[in-house]
């Protein structure tokens, strides 16, 4: 359901991010060490530190301003 949206933003930030996509059934060790409980889970990391997260189905509008606040 968000993945069009995230596709579209990592056009938009082409360059200035890296988006990458996690498969928690594949990689349950990493969800647990970042406490991810829901799906979809969108983390902000800067230099290799969680910096926020957006949970859940949220507005393309929503994520971008997540995502201006740290560029």
């Amino acid at each position: 359901m968000i993945h069009p949206v995230v596709a579209e933003l990592s056009m938009q930030y082409a360059g200035k991010l890296k988006f990458l996509k996690l498969n928690t059934d594949e990689s349950p060790s990493i969800a647990s060490k970042y406490g991810i409980r829901s799906i979809p889970t969108i983390m902000i990391f800067n230099n290799g530190e969680k910096k926020d997260a957006v949970i859940g189905a949220v507005p393309k509008t929503t994520l971008t301003a997540t995502i201006e606040k740290f560029l």
